[in-house]
Order: structure tokens, then C-alpha cells, then sequence
């Protein structure tokens, strides 16, 4: 599926400010699902980029701008073409040519330990509390009722997680915010993808699956009659360690599965490190954030 995504962060200040540093991290990766064919960035005031890969190898964009100004535009857009997803044959012959016993094993392993560090470990929005806990023993009895868990197979085992938080949470955009973490969202079983993502990786990280956050969009404008806006567009979702198939993406917002409609912007251990735009500046502490997002198909069948 060939996308072309449109963008566009704006912030207005009630009084001119000074000594903006940003970093923004809005551009594709180029992997064996998806291929970045072209890209613009555009910031108001005019500012010089610096590019640079960070830990994670995100592509990051940072700039500044000294001079007062109260309104700062950050316009990026991009062509970016996809591919599907595993199919459910070629996840069938997984399935049938390994043990699943073969896969928990060496999650266990000082190996794997040593090699997936960063996505083992709790962080600030993923902390394994009681309530992932109890959350994660749940996804045992319905993944592999009766047997343990190493007689379940892994993809199994990560499909029957994201199907339950996906059955259990209702998706609400005014339940939580960017700062709300994994424990606080069981008080009233709503959320949005972050957070929805944040459990998920808390779950699996518990049991020892590797797991990070992903930024990105989610096309689905075609499927309501028109465009995708920015609650629609903009998107999380988890990709975990599957031994022998390597990182495979899940999402525990959608039934879909993670296919041609989703373009990744990047990863990390959390939302944190995955942060669309940030920044400081000087000056007034209020200001005003507006976000808008766009993505459509250029498919000649479209």
C-alpha cells in the first residue's frame, strides 16, 4: 500500500518566546515492511535541521530557533509504501515446526538477557505492579488452560495478551493522558493505545519477552468514508521478541492485525523515548497545542 501522511504540529504562545531546542522524531523507519520513498520537513520560523540516529536507531531531526516568535509550525510530509503482514499459513508453519518449549527457554537464557536489557526492564510507565500481575496470570488460564506456560506457544501466548486487554479496556481518548502509567489505568478499565501498549509491554516483560513501544500511524480512513484525523491516525502499539521470527508487532487497540495500514515512525522502551516532538524554550509556561495528521492512499485502486 503506497501512503502519503501530511503531519503537522503547531504551538502558539500567549507572548513571544525565545531559545527553542527541539528534537522530533517523525520519520519512517525503512525496514523489511515498509520503505520511506521521500520525505519533507518544514519548520516556522525558518530553522537549520541536524539529523541523527539515536539509541534506539530512530531517526531524530533536531533544531533550534532563538529569535522571539510566538507560534512555531512543525509541517513533515512523507511518502511511504507497505506490505502486509504474516500470513495465517506462514504463522501455521511456525507453529508446527518448533516446540514451543525451544522459545521459553531461551527468553530464559543469559543471552537473551544480556542481549534484550532495555526491553526487560520495568520503566516509569511500565512497572510490573500487583495488578499486572493478577492481569498477566489471567492471559495463563486463557492462552493455556490446563498446561503451563512453556506448552504454550509464544505467538499464542502474545495474541491471547493483546486480545485481552483489547476485550477487558474500553478505548477512551479523555480517560488518561501522555503522563498516565500502567498501574493507574486499571481503576477504570479505559484508555487510549499508549496506555493499552504500556500494559501490554508490562505484561510481557514480566514473564521475560522482550518488548518495546512503537510510534506511528494507523490508516484507516478509507474503512470510515475519508481521511484519518489525528485521534484516528496517530498510533502505538507493541512489537515483542519472538525467537527464530525476531520482533513481531501486536496491537492491543484494534483487531487488525499490525499489516500494510501501519507505518512505524520508531521504537523504544516507552512512550518516552519515542516522543513525536520535544522540546524547551524560554519564556511563558502556557501554551497551546494543536496536532493534525492526514493519511491517504496513493494506490491507483484508491
Amino acid at each position: 500500500m503506497k501512503l502519503c501522511i501530511s503531519h503537522v504540529t503547531r504551538y502558539d504562545y500567549p507572548e513571544p518566546v525565545t531559545d527553542s531546542v527541539n528534537e522530533i522524531r517523525l520519520t519512517p523507519s525503512t525496514n523489511d515492511r515498509q520503505s520511506c520513498y521521500n520525505q519533507s520537513i518544514a519548520i516556522e520560523p525558518n530553522a537549520s535541521l541536524f539529523t541523527y540516529e539515536d539509541y534506539f536507531g530512530n531517526r531524530v531531526h533536531a533544531f533550534s530557533v532563538n529569535q522571539p516568535h510566538q507560534r512555531l509550525t512543525i509541517r513533515s510530509k512523507m511518502t511511504v509504501v507497505t506490505k502486509s503482514s504474516l500470513s495465517d499459513e506462514e504463522r501455521i508453519r511456525y507453529c508446527n515446526g518448533r516446540a514451543p518449549q525451544q522459545a521459553w527457554q531461551f527468553l530464559g537464557t543469559e543471552e537473551a538477557a544480556n542481549r534484550f536489557a532495555e526491553f526487560l526492564l520495568e520503566t516509569a510507565y511500565t512497572s510490573v505492579t500487583s495488578e499486572v500481575i493478577s492481569f498477566t496470570e489471567e492471559v495463563e488460564d486463557i492462552a493455556a488452560p490446563g498446561k503451563s506456560r512453556e506448552d504454550c506457544n509464544l505467538l499464542d501466548w502474545l495474541n491471547a495478551l493483546s486480545n485481552l486487554i483489547r476485550d477487558q479496556f474500553l478505548y477512551d481518548p479523555d480517560a488518561t493522558n501522555v503522563k498516565t502509567t500502567t498501574s493507574e489505568i486499571f481503576s477504570n478499565k479505559r484508555g487510549v493505545c499508549q496506555d493499552f501498549a504500556h500494559l501490554m509491554i508490562a505484561c510481557s516483560r514480566s514473564i521475560g519477552i522482550p518488548a518495546r513501544y512503537v510510534s506511528g500511524y494507523h490508516f484507516v480512513g478509507d474503512l470510515q468514508g475519508g481521511s484519518a484525523d489525528f485521534e484516528q491516525a496517530s498510533h502505538a502499539w507493541v512489537e515483542a521478541y519472538v525467537p527464530s521470527l525476531g520482533w513481531c508487532s501486536f496491537d492491543p487497540t484494534n483487531q487488525d492485525p499490525v499489516g500494510e495500514r501501519y507505518v512505524k515512525l520508531g521504537h523504544g522502551r516507552d512512550y518516552a523515548d519515542i516522543v513525536p516532538v520535544k522540546g524547551v524554550y524560554r519564556g511563558s509556561g502556557e501554551q497551546v497545542l494543536q496536532v493534525t495528521v492526514d493519511v491517504q492512499s496513493l494506490d491507483e485502486s484508491n
